[in-house]
């Protein structure tokens, strides 16, 4: 497994990529994510470990929709495309569920660290909301040291979500271990700082269009329908909206596979 760097352009055209294998089986990935997605919000609930278990499966989450993404895109996978999405991914996570595992412990020991830490900001409160579920006050929640704690944590948590970027892809593709898929997913990112920079900054302004678009829409079906249908309008911009948050929550790591495609070759 080697390198490759890509110029900044690039980081347009796994936006482009991403977007045209979204449209290709959108509710495949709509579906796919919202079903992993829904396992995370469970396994959240759950007292005591709640707060960690999520981590666990964030990196399934990723693998899932880079190896839904890789066989949208292909253009030999046999139709029908949807289930084989679905299919690939479950053979994917039933081969690497061990190494998704080492990522996702991993990624619960740095978060409970760092939330951790945080109570040197502000006396445990972050730390207690986080981990131990614990009502805060709103008053609480507006002052300047739960605040400061809350941006310490949002900035050490910054350098765990760029590793764990294209970590579950080196180890399903080209078996590198976990620890060493963190130190290559971060080493890669930064060599390729500015295709990842356009990357963000375009997802960025498309989610913000289409975000715009599908609130005006919803409006202006409501304002409409409200004359008609009654309640039924707003269950039907209510619906729109959904729609609206699943694919855009979904439309990027549909893209993840083509940056990750791009930035390491087979030896």
């Amino acid at each position: 497994m080697k390198l490759h760097l890509v110029p900044a352009r690039a980081g347009i055209e796994w936006v482009r990529l991403g977007l045209r294998t979204f449209w290709r089986q959108p509710l495949a990935f709509i579906s796919l994510f919202f079903s992993l997605m829904a396992l995370i919000s469970i396994v959240s609930q759950l007292p005591l470990v709640g707060s960690f278990l999520p981590f666990l499966f964030v990196p399934i989450l990723t693998l899932g929709m880079m190896v839904a993404a890789s066989v949208a895109s292909n253009d030999d996978t046999p139709k029908p495309v949807g289930p084989a999405m679905f299919t690939a991914a479950l053979q994917a996570l039933r081969l690497r569920w061990r190494p998704m595992l080492v990522l996702g412990m991993i990624s619960a020991l740095y978060f409970a660290v760092v939330v951790g830490l945080s109570a040197l900001i502000d006396g445990g409160l972050v730390a207690g909301a986080y981990l131990l579920n614990s009502n805060v006050l709103p008053e609480v929640v507006a002052s300047k040291r739960f605040q400061l704690a809350q941006l310490f944590v949002m900035c050490l948590n910054l350098p765990l979500s760029l590793a764990m970027w294209h970590a579950p892809g080196l180890v399903h593709w080209h078996g590198v271990e976990p620890v060493k898929s963190l130190f290559f997913s971060l080493v890669a990112l930064f060599r390729n700082f500015r295709a990842h920079a356009m990357f963000l900054l375009s997802w960025f302004g498309v989610c913000m269009v289409a975000a715009i678009s599908f609130a005006l829409i919803a409006t202006l079906l409501v304002g409409i329908g409200a004359l008609a249908l009654g309640d039924a309008a707003s269950v039907l911009g209510g619906a729109l909206m959904i729609g609206c948050a699943l694919s855009l929550a979904a439309m990027p790591l549909s893209s993840t596979w083509f940056s990750f495609r791009d930035s390491f070759n087979a030896d």
